[in-house]
């Protein structure tokens, strides 16, 4: 697989230093991605680096994550109206090690081969240089002018807010050009690769490297992805979409990529999953014949939801996803893990239960028309009961007196009332 023809078809490539095509074509080639370590989860907002990444390797050449533990520390002008906090070293090493096992679901770390992934972090080689070694061997290379010449420099100084910019914040194309640097004479890396904001810092380390070796290294960017309405993607009500399932479970995972628009489908197929060309085209024009029966979402959230968490993760987000649409049964309510349960049931009316009454038993007429107010009275209840209208945790009710106690309670703590087809309640016992 040629690796530019791959991710110029995936609509994956914004700008490319003249010259890249021919040294991927040449040679094995090592590139790396700069990976912010402020959290110990990486966020969808990181997926398109690390699918450069993947299609980096699968396409015979050597990928590097590099997680920025110096440059965490700093912070990084582009795109940035603020400076960031910053992380001390304990924090930064494990968010590191969190951040290497996500990958090894995406990149190969393990094999023998010539092209297997590396991990490095740039305080390793950066917590050594004193600042006068630094702007010894390195400010010496790159005039200021060069410096103020760069769109993320340009934008803060123009900036009406009139917070200006520190002089941390203004050497941060150095200290990423270092890395450069570093990366080039230390592991032969040619290549470095990353989002369109990132363009002038890694050109300062191709111009860093022209001048202080006068060797020949490569720039290419990828375009920032935002939705098809102008906003910003990977971000919801509640914020970050996570690969970590304790910050966003696998069931709201999936149902982020299932409710994408109709053209966001289009584009994120391309470059979020490994379908080919041939695929992803027959799957377009499918989705084309029959839009409300949203193919590429579907496809999309599966191939996502698999490659980031796993199969059985998949298949229950999807059994979760046909509970509210009238299929589910009690067998999987209980199958559910407390947070994916809340997440399907998010927004429905709650009441609280006294968990002592419930040991005891309460028949079902005074529970749902005394208690827990979900019914204005017993006769409606009652009706409902006959008309086959009632259901307790997917289970219809039949009998107005049924006694409903703690054997009920799903997780030990809740119980879902279902009115008609669509009208849900949770009762919660404390």
């Amino acid at each position: 697989m040629n690796f530019v023809d791959e991710l110029q078809w995936r609509g994956m490539i914004h700008d490319m230093m003249p010259g890249t095509k021919e040294q991927l074509d040449k040679e094995l080639t090592s590139a790396y991605v700069g990976i912010d370590p402020t959290a110990d989860s990486l966020h969808i907002g990181h997926l398109v680096g690390v699918m450069m990444l993947k299609h980096f390797q699968i396409a015979g050449h050597k990928p590097i994550a590099l997680v920025g533990g110096a440059t965490g520390m700093i912070g990084d002008p582009s795109g940035k109206s603020q400076e960031r906090n910053l992380l001390d070293e304990p924090t930064l090493r494990h968010n590191q090690e969190c951040i290497k096992k996500q990958l090894a679901r995406f990149l190969d770390f393990e094999s023998d081969a010539p092209n297997a992934a590396e991990m490095v972090n740039n305080y390793d080689w950066m917590k050594d240089f004193s600042f006068l070694n630094f702007i010894r061997d390195i400010g010496k290379h790159i005039t200021v002018n060069y410096m103020m010449s760069k769109d993320s420099v340009k934008k803060r100084l123009d900036s009406d807010s009139g917070a200006g910019m520190s002089f941390t914040e203004f050497t941060y194309q150095l200290v990423q050009g270092t890395d450069f640097l570093h990366l080039y004479q230390e592991k032969n890396t040619k290549l470095q690769m990353g989002g369109s904001d990132q363009w002038g810092n890694i050109t300062t380390g191709t111009e860093l490297i022209r001048r202080k070796t006068g060797g020949e290294a490569f720039a290419l960017t990828c375009p920032l992805i935002k939705k098809a309405d102008g906003t910003k993607f990977g971000k919801t009500e509640s914020g970050n979409v996570w690969l970590d399932r304790k910050l966003t479970s696998p069931y709201k995972f999936y149902q982020f990529w299932l409710n994408t628009s109709d053209e966001d489908a289009e584009r994120y197929i391309k470059i979020f999953t490994l379908l080919s060309k041939e695929d992803v085209a027959e799957l377009t024009l499918k989705h084309a014949e029959a839009p409300h029966l949203r193919l590429l979402q579907k496809r999309l959230a599966e191939e996502v939801t698999v490659m980031v968490h796993s199969r059985e993760d998949y298949d229950l987000a999807v059994e979760a996803s046909q509970i509210l649409f009238g299929q589910g049964t009690a067998e999987l309510l209980n199958k559910l893990d407390e947070e994916t349960f809340l997440s399907v049931f998010d927004g429905v009316p709650q009441f609280k239960l006294s968990a002592k009454e419930l040991g005891e038993g309460i028949k079902v007429v005074d529970l749902l028309a005394e208690k827990a107010m979900v019914f204005p009275s017993k006769g409606e209840l009652r009706r409902t009961i006959q008309g086959g209208g009632l259901s307790i945790n997917k289970d219809k009710v039949t009998d107005a007196e049924l006694l409903i106690n703690s054997g009920f309670l799903i997780g030990g703590k809740y119980i879902l009332i279902q009115k008609g087809k669509k009208n849900y309640f949770l009762l919660i016992a404390e």
